[in-house]
């Protein structure tokens, strides 16, 4: 397939060629009739498969000429960087078009963007913040929206931009597209889409998009976490065949606990990234394992995601993830350009059917290797892994019972007086009546003068 089998106009042909893109990708091929049709899409594919461009490609093709102020299409991106990243291509497929676009992030001045804003323009590409404060002042009008497309979703959830993502759907228009496209998939996004789309059709690439043929692919199974731990400080200890190795796991106080253990055994060899740390600690972490200066990462799914460091010589999976498309983005990192490289993924039983799933996807079985006897078997339990205590016969909670227990007895008939308020008080409201206006109450006054 070309593009030109895509019903591409004219001026997106032209840009494409000067680009020098002769032949979509899976997610482009796949995503261009879909998001055409109008219905609700939701897209599963890596970082680098040209997901900008399989969302871009059908809303610029189906976008009409207008000369109105208002925005027509949103694109919403977790950081500034995307911003910036986004505008330049979607600049590029624009070069023949009069397609007005702009970028607005926080950071900058905003009454700059403010005046931005207010020229006029088709597309808008934006942060979840910086576009609700400019919707709030009033300085853009959403009402024109017709397409929302969210890229990196779950980077945005896990950074906390929930609640900022559900005020702007509160006030876009409910006639609308919706299209999200993302390269991992989580219990936060699953419910997002519950929440806010329409019978969205899926598009999921994420297996071709895995040079699968360049990765062995090896499996442990362990009885508990602690037992994993022990595994990697043996399996690290072989600092020639392990000389650069990332660690995936799951949330971000595992990878706090993982590397204080690792950072004992292997001091000044071990650095972590996750979203709890400042902007400046993750930096130096990336720069630090891409120099070769620490040889062990350890990173969460989402803070890993736009990073391509080359000469990664094993992708280690602490966990086992629950959704298959994280485990492909995973050992993704690793025989990138045509390299060889090595994944392995530790499963405890109660993570067995995620590795099944895993293996369904792929439609291939992954090696296990037996644990050696220099693997200690924890006896230890990670917080996660007790087990939940359910309390039966709480001697301190009182039965939900309607019945009366064997002491229950009526009350004395003094006791079952009610309370009509002083006496004084009764014989007041009865003798002048409660006064409902001021002509009642003076009324009530003549009435008692001629009384006396």
């Amino acid at each position: 397939m070309t593009f030109q089998d895509l019903n591409l106009s004219t001026q997106l042909l032209n840009a494409l060629t000067d680009i020098g893109f002769k032949t979509p990708t899976p997610i482009q091929a796949q995503a261009f009739p879909v998001v055409m049709s109008g219905n609700d899409v939701v897209g599963i594919a890596q970082t680098g498969t040209g997901k900008t461009y399989a969302y871009m490609l059908p809303i610029l093709r189906m976008l009409k000429y207008s000369v109105q102020k208002n925005p027509r299409v949103l694109v919403l991106v977790p950081t500034r960087e995307l911003v910036v990243q986004v505008i330049d291509e979607i600049e590029k497929l624009t070069t023949y078009t009069n397609i007005r676009t702009t970028g607005v992030y926080g950071g900058t001045n905003i009454n700059t963007q403010k005046t931005a804003v207010s020229q006029g323009l088709d597309v808008i590409v934006a942060t979840p913040g910086r576009l609700y404060d400019l919707a709030v002042s009033r300085a853009l009008q959403l009402k024109s929206i017709q397409k929302v497309v969210i890229d990196e979703v779950d980077v945005m959830l896990d950074l906390g931009f929930r609640h900022q993502l559900m005020n702007i759907f509160d006030i876009l228009p409910q006639q609308r597209q919706n299209i999200m496209f993302s390269a991992t998939m989580t219990e936060e996004v699953d419910q997002m889409i519950s929440e806010t789309f329409i019978k969205p059709q899926k598009i999921s690439v994420a297996k071709s998009g895995t040079p699968l043929e360049n990765i062995q692919q090896y499996g442990y199974k362990a009885p508990n976490f602690y037992t994993k731990v022990n595994l990697l400080e043996h399996l690290l200890s072989d600092t020639e065949t392990f000389h650069k190795t990332l660690i995936f796991v799951g949330y971000k106080k595992i990878a706090d606990r993982l590397f204080e253990r690792l950072e004992a055994e292997f001091p000044d060899e071990v650095c972590v990234i996750h979203s709890n740390k400042t902007q400046n600690y993750r930096l130096r972490s990336i720069e630090q394992f891409r120099a070769g200066d620490n040889r062990i990462l350890i990173a969460t799914d989402v803070m890993a995601r736009g990073l391509d460091i080359e000469g990664v010589s094993q992708v280690i999976n602490m966990d086992t993830p629950d959704y298959p498309e994280n485990y492909m983005h995973r050992i993704g990192r690793t025989g990138r350009a045509h390299k060889k490289g090595t994944s392995y993924v530790l499963t405890t039983p109660k993570e067995e059917e995620s590795l099944e799933a895993i293996e369904t996807l792929m439609e291939m079985t992954i090696e296990q290797l037996p644990l050696t006897d220099a693997v200690a078997i924890a006896t230890e339990l990670a917080p996660e892994e007790h087990p939940i205590v359910k309390e039966i016969n709480n001697p301190h909670k009182r039965p939900n019972n309607d019945d009366a227990g064997e002491a229950f007895h009526e009350k004395k008939e003094k006791n079952q007086k009610v309370n009509l308020g002083g006496s004084y008080q009764r014989i007041i409201k009865q003798k002048y009546k409660k006064p409902k206006t001021k002509g009642d109450k003076t009324y009530n006054q003549r009435n008692k003068k001629k009384k006396k």
